[in-house]
């Protein structure tokens, strides 16, 4: 089925499209806009861009699979990334990820069974000095301990 926005993201696509000096410039913006809405960038996605944008699917396709916070698959309802640059490694984010990975019974990269979280893991994000950390959809957990991860995780997965 194509993609098609809603009434609510045509006004959003338009206001982005007024801050660009042209369409290619607006690539990353309107593909966080039909990310947003269909969770994920299906080819539906790739192509309603593309025509959109007057760009090639290609160039689109490349965009979003280039940019690790573009989802090229369906993801869970909630998105969990373990930072695991060398000062959160230092600080204990490899087991804050394995911790993960046997609470969500998933490997990093994969989403639970009952579709709730997809579980990621992020070179850095930018929290250096309060590791280890992780990013639970658009929200920073910083100083993780098991018990702190327990208490997140129980809430995303209603557990």
């Amino acid at each position: 089925m194509a993609f098609v926005p809603t009434p609510d993201h045509e006004d959003k696509l338009k206001q982005i499209l007024n801050r660009y000096p042209n369409k290619m410039a607006a690539c990353i913006p309107v593909l966080h806009l039909a990310q947003q809405q269909n969770g994920w960038v299906s080819d539906d996605v790739t192509a309603w861009v593309a025509e959109t944008l007057d760009l090639s699917t290609a160039h689109v396709f490349g965009v979003a699979t280039f940019y690790s916070l573009f989802n090229t698959e369906p993801v869970g309802q909630h998105q969990v990334w373990v930072c695991r640059t060398l000062s959160c490694a230092l600080a204990g984010s490899d087991n804050i990820l394995a911790h993960c990975e046997e609470r969500l019974g998933v490997q990093a990269g994969h989403t639970s069974a009952d579709g709730r979280v997809t579980l990621r893991t992020a070179e850095c994000l930018a929290s250096c000095g309060s590791g280890p950390m992780m990013q639970v959809d658009r929200d920073y957990h910083e100083n993780l301990t098991r018990e702190k991860v327990d208490v997140i995780l129980d809430r995303l997965t209603g557990g």
